[in-house]
């Protein structure tokens, strides 16, 4: 009985610990900011979309993640468990950024799109202040409807 106990609570550990482990490893997808390029992880399904970058403890300034819905909506993101400040980018089908969101770690404030998106692109935050690209800039990307379209110049 004690040897089945000792195993319990060794496997609810190990299960708690894997819970709270950082995605470092979903599909990625290159967006064009200007002359910027970002290499963001992709999170398309509730479970990602869930996570986001919960528990990562830094990220490359040029990396990023992207959160997809299937369609658009107003959406909130909060920063539950989530330990480095990002700027929420809330884009449109076309690639052009809705407006901006600076997020404090550990809270559970709510940010959101000021109308109905379907993409979020985190970033670290400062990122997109640093680079000049503010709402109504364009991203450039396959998933967004422009991809044919020149990205939006350098400001």
């Amino acid at each position: 009985m004690t040897h089945l106990l000792r195993s319990l609570i060794l496997l609810l550990c190990c299960l708690t610990a894997a819970a709270q482990a950082p995605q470092t490893q979903l599909p990625r997808i290159k967006l064009q900011a200007g002359m910027y390029q970002i290499d963001a992880q992709v999170a398309s399904t509730p479970d990602q979309r869930a996570v986001g970058l919960m528990y990562r403890q830094d990220m490359p300034q040029h990396e990023g993640m992207l959160f997809v819905f299937e369609e658009p909506q107003v959406l909130c993101f909060w920063m539950k468990n989530t330990l480095m400040p990002l700027t929420a980018a809330f884009i449109a089908d076309d690639g052009a950024i809705v407006n901006l969101a600076d997020m404090k770690p550990q809270t559970t404030d709510s940010h959101c799109s000021t109308k109905p998106v379907r993409y979020v692109l985190e970033m670290k935050q400062g990122w997109f202040a640093q680079k000049q690209i503010k709402k109504g800039f364009v991203l450039k990307s396959s998933v967004f409807k422009n991809a044919n379209i020149k990205a939006s110049p350098q400001p």
